[in-house]
This record gives C-alpha cells, structure tokens and sequence, in this order.
C-alpha cells in the first residue's frame, strides 16, 4: 500500500515563511512526476508547482515559492517565502506513482495579520 504524508503548514503573517514536506512510502517502483496544489474556500483546487520533465509554477507564486524533490526519500518539499493573504488554502502534495495518482491528506495554511 503507497502513502503519501504531508507535513508543514500552519498561521503564519503577511511576508512570512513556512515550508511543506511530502513523503511517500509502500512498495514504490517509480515516481514520475511529483507538486503541489491548493484550494481555497468556494475555489477549485489549482496547481502551485509540479516536477515532471520540466518545472512548472503558477504565475501567482512564481519568485516567492520554490519546489524540490528528494529521490532518495521519496520526498518533495515547497518552500513558501513573503507570503501573501491570499495564499491561504489547503495545500495537497500529489505524487504520480507505480502509474497511478496519489494525494496526501492536505494541510492549512493560513497567511494573516
């Protein structure tokens, strides 16, 4: 059974930092592509940053985020710098496995005063 586990979030202020982590575990015999994602309240989830033959950002995080992965621990990671109030979602780690689609259970950030 493959799992993948996400870490991170949690209140943080306008301009501040926080990082997330995702590690997947099981019987995993290649790991394609790897990102993040976030929904936020009435919104449709909408991709942050993914790693697959190229890395991609969405336009809204691009210079403030930053993405890496980690083959040997099966872990991919998303640095959130100069956070914005209208980055509060909950973030998912997704990690395209063995050929088929995992999600982690998702985390809360919330960015406020």
């Amino acid at each position: 059974q493959v799992q993948v586990v996400e870490s991170g979030g949690g209140l943080v202020q306008p301009g501040g930092s926080l990082r997330l982590s995702c590690a997947a575990s099981g019987r995993i015999f290649s790991i394609r592509t790897v990102g993040w994602y976030r929904q936020a309240p009435g919104k449709q989830r909408e991709m942050v940053a993914r790693i697959s033959s190229i890395l991609t950002y969405a336009d809204s995080v691009k210079g403030r985020f930053t993405i890496s992965g980690d083959n040997a621990r099966k872990s991919v990671y998303l640095q959130m710098n100069n956070l914005k109030t209208e980055d509060t979602a909950v973030y998912y780690c997704y990690m395209y496995i063995n050929n088929n689609d995992y999600w982690g259970q998702g985390t809360q950030v919330t960015v406020s005063p």
